[in-house]
C-alpha cells in the first residue's frame, strides 16, 4: 500500500518557521502539522493546497506517494 511522503518539514525549516507558525497560517493545531510531517496524517485537499500556497510550491512537489 502506498504511503504519503511530505516535504513540509523541509520547506518549513527553509522558511524559518516553527510548526506553530505554519499551523496558525493554515488554521490547524500544531499537532496536525506534527502528524503531517511524521506521516501519521493525510491532509484534506484544502489543507494540502493551503500549505503548498504558503511555500509557493505545487501540491505535487509537497506531497508524493511512495510505492
Amino acid at each position: 500500500m502506498p504511503t504519503l511522503k511530505t516535504k513540509i518539514k523541509y520547506y518549513r525549516e527553509k522558511n524559518n518557521m516553527k510548526q506553530s507558525d505554519l499551523a496558525e497560517l493554515v488554521g490547524v493545531r500544531r499537532e496536525t502539522i506534527l502528524h503531517l510531517e511524521g506521516g501519521k496524517y493525510n491532509p484534506s485537499l484544502k489543507l494540502a493546497i493551503d500549505i503548498a500556497k504558503i511555500f509557493g510550491v505545487t501540491v505535487e512537489e509537497l506531497f508524493k506517494f511512495d510505492e
